[in-house]
């Protein structure tokens, strides 16, 4: 066993390396996770291997084509992640505490959530607790999600998962109904709305679709093929608002949250058509569940609109 002086005068890492060790191991990729934490792919390369070379142990299994985890890197990672999720909240709670900081709140919003939705949930909020601080970072809704499970976010606006990670939970639900957009200008006849008369109709069109892969997408492929409409979109794109725009340029129909519509409606930017049946996405507001939400958390979570 080695005496702790040994620890003090040689560690094998720091909670900086941890941190990087960690990046690596969630991202899968040297470049991403360099790229996450501010570095060079060759600076993350040489803080890993150093690890590695003090630890006497590989920690990945580099190839062309993937990084994996070794068993030494599964194993280390599963004692270092709650190590890093106890250090970030002491370090947190220190500084609101001792340092008179303002408290602070990270929040992650799917790219698929317009911005026609945020003021909903952020503006009584803000009003009732000016002194909180608000960090808003944008990413796709299975990000967020591995972010809220690494302790990186306090709370996740997102189309979640069919199953989220047991660490997580879900504190509201709001249903996201969809309707079809056209230019303006798109010559059509009146009392459009039925499923079959909108494939008739926009047979001839370039799609504009929200990227299949994102749970949004994949939920409406689902319904889409349930409606034996088969869309082969010409362009995929991870945010309704830029789809919206590109539709009021002419370059396409889609089909979008109502919600997203309202910014756009002043300029009659397209034409909006109702479908039947619907299609309605669920989103949800998310946090984890391990240990009691702070008093600022749980104020943002039920002064949520929608």
């Amino acid at each position: 066993m080695r005496k702790p002086n040994q620890l003090l005068t040689s560690p094998p890492f720091d909670l900086y390396e941890l941190t990087l060790f960690q990046f690596v191991a969630e991202t899968g990729s040297f470049t991403r996770a360099a790229e996450r934490a501010g570095l060079t792919q060759s600076a993350m390369t040489r803080q890993i291997h150093g690890m590695e070379e003090r630890l006497g142990a590989l920690l990945f299994e580099r190839t062309t084509r993937r990084v994996a985890l070794t068993r030494a890197g599964r194993l280390l990672q599963e004692k270092v992640t709650p190590i890093l999720k106890t250090t970030d909240e002491l370090f947190k709670e220190l500084q609101e505490t001792f340092n008179r900081l303002p408290p602070t709140l990270r929040v992650g919003v799917a790219r698929s959530i317009g911005l026609a939705y945020l003021p909903g949930y952020f503006f009584a909020f803000h009003r009732q607790h000016p002194e909180v601080q608000l960090q808003v970072v944008q990413r796709a809704s299975r990000e967020i999600v591995a972010a809220l499970d690494s302790g990186d976010l306090d709370a996740g606006l997102v189309c979640p998962p069919p199953h989220l990670p047991r660490s997580l939970r879900v504190t509201h639900r709001f249903a996201d109904e969809f309707v079809a957009i056209v230019p303006p200008q798109l010559s059509l006849p009146g009392g459009l709305g039925r499923i079959k008369d909108l494939k008739k109709h926009l047979s001839g069109q370039r799609w504009l679709m929200i990227e299949r892969e994102s749970y949004t997408g994949q939920r409406l492929n689902q319904w889409l093929k349930g409606q034996g409409w088969q869309i082969d979109p010409a362009m995929e794109l991870d945010s309704f608002d830029v789809i919206v725009n590109l539709v009021s340029l002419g370059l396409g129909a889609s089909l979008v949250p109502h919600r997203v519509l309202p910014l756009y409606e002043q300029r009659r930017a397209v034409r909006r058509l109702g479908m039947q049946p619907r299609f309605s996405r669920e989103l949800a507001v998310v946090i984890r569940r391990n240990r009691r939400p702070a008093d600022q958390l749980q104020a943002f979570v039920t002064s949520v609109l929608f």
